[in-house]
C-alpha cells in the first residue's frame, strides 16, 4: 500500500472512532432531557434508570477515547494532526462528564421547587439548547470526513448556540436568587444550571478543536 493510501486509511479509522464518541455523547445528552422530564413527574425510578444509562454512555465515551489514543499511538507520525485529534476526543469526553454530573444533581432537587418558583420551563429551555449544541457538534464531526471546509463553517453555529446559552444562563441565575428562599435548594439549582452552561462551553471547546483538525485535513 502506498504511504498516501495508508495515511488516508489511518485518517478514516481515527475519524470513525471520533464519530462514534460524539454519537455516544449525543445519546447521553438526549437522555438528560428525558431525565429532566422524569424529575418533573417525580418519577424516581425513571430518573434513576436514566442516570444509569447516562453513566454507561459516559463510560463508553471514555472507552472510545482510549481506543482513539491507542489508534493514534499505533499510527505514529503518519498523521501530522494526531495531537489535535486527541485533544478533540478529550474535549468530547468532558461533555459526557457534564451530562452525567447534571443528571446526578437532578436527584437532589424536588420538582415542587422548580414548579413553585416557575423555573421548570426556564431550565427546560437551557437543557434543550445545550442538547442542540451537542447535536450540532455531532453533525460537525460527521462532516469532517466528507467536507472539512463545510465542517469549518458549521462549527461557527456552535458558538452562536453557546452565546444564547450564556444569555439564558445569566437570566436564570438571577431568577433563582430571586425566587428560591431555601439555601440548600438555591445551591443545588445553581449547580445544575452551571453544569448545563459548562456543558455548552465544553461543546464550544470541542468545536474549536475540530476547527484545528479540519484545517489539517
Amino acid at each position: 500500500m502506498f504511504s498516501g493510501e495508508a495515511e488516508i486509511q489511518a485518517r478514516r479509522r481515527t475519524l470513525a472512532v471520533l464519530q462514534d464518541e460524539i454519537r455516544t455523547v449525543l445519546d447521553a445528552s438526549r437522555g438528560l432531557s428525558q431525565a429532566y422530564e422524569f424529575l418533573l413527574q417525580n418519577d424516581q425510578e425513571g430518573l434513576q434508570a436514566c442516570i444509569e444509562k447516562i453513566k454507561k454512555s459516559e463510560d463508553d465515551t471514555e472507552s472510545l477515547r482510549r481506543t482513539l489514543t491507542r489508534e493514534l499511538g499505533e499510527i505514529g507520525n503518519m498523521l501530522m494532526n494526531r495531537e489535535d485529534l486527541l485533544r478533540t476526543s478529550y474535549d468530547i469526553e468532558e461533555i459526557a462528564g457534564y451530562v452525567s454530573g447534571t443528571a446526578f444533581r437532578f436527584k437532589q432537587i424536588s420538582p415542587k421547587i422548580l414548579k413553585k418558583a416557575g423555573l421548570d420551563k426556564d431550565c427546560k429551555e437551557l437543557i434543550d439548547l445545550s442538547i442542540e449544541s451537542v447535536n450540532h457538534l455531532n453533525r460537525v464531526v460527521h462532516t469532517l470526513s466528507i467536507n472539512p471546509l463545510e465542517a469549518l463553517e458549521m462549527a461557527q453555529e456552535v458558538q452562536k448556540i453557546e452565546r444564547t446559552v450564556d444569555q439564558k444562563y445569566r437570566v436564570l441565575i438571577a431568577k433563582i436568587f430571586k425566587e428560591v428562599n431555601s439555601i440548600k435548594d438555591l445551591i443545588v439549582l445553581k449547580d445544575i444550571v452551571e453544569e448545563i452552561e459548562d456543558l455548552s462551553d465544553r461543546c464550544l471547546d470541542a468545536s474549536d478543536s475540530i476547527t484545528i483538525v479540519a484545517l489539517g485535513l
